[in-house]
């Protein structure tokens, strides 16, 4: 695992003399290698700004900061690129949920981190949008995954019990947050 961790590491430092994005290149993981036992990876593509990532979040018993940072990056309010610390609980959460779909199945997100000034704005324009938002907490995110029935992940989510879970299947979209457990 030490090889491995080796090798992510100087990923990320080839990625940036090569000035590459951090968001698409550190920590990045190659498609074909899974996970080492104790190691959580998520695979996450932003539906409004078309980054990716690749990221060991999680190794040997704690989180990664660097990847934490970089997927705090890819999850920024996109309208205002303001970024925010992402709740690592929600992470853990996409985790457990996205492992009953496969391999690390790439996950696309539709909203993540939103500013109180987004929020706000679009409370005030979209039915739905709750004034108080866990997305302005870090503690929601709005996704779907391709070639799955977003039935089935709403499904999954609701089973894996780590918060509230909204369904909006005209959006194509489920929600999930850490706070307390409900459904919609």
């Amino acid at each position: 695992m030490n090889q491995r961790r080796s090798f992510l590491k100087s990923s990320a430092v080839l990625a940036s003399v090569l000035g590459a994005p951090a968001v698409v290149k550190a920590k990045s993981v190659p498609a074909a290698v899974a996970a080492a036992p104790g190691e959580r990876i998520l695979r996450l593509y932003n539906t409004h700004t078309g980054e990716t990532t690749r990221s060991v979040f999680w190794a040997e018993g704690q989180f990664i900061p660097d990847a934490l940072q970089d997927i705090n990056k890819l999850l920024r309010d996109h309208r205002n690129n303001q970024v925010a610390e992402i709740d690592p609980q929600l992470l853990l959460l996409l985790d457990r949920v996205s492992a009953k779909f496969g391999d690390h199945p790439t996950i696309h997100v539709i909203s993540g981190y939103r500013s109180p000034e987004t929020n706000a704005k679009l409370h005030e324009n979209t039915s739905g949008v709750a004034k108080h938002s866990l997305h302005m907490d870090g503690k929601a995110i709005d996704v779907r995954i391709p070639g799955q029935d977003l039935a089935k992940l709403h499904k999954a989510a609701m089973a894996a019990k780590g918060g509230g879970v909204g369904y909006y299947p005209d959006s194509q979209f489920v929600h999930m947050d850490v706070g307390r457990v409900r459904y919609w």
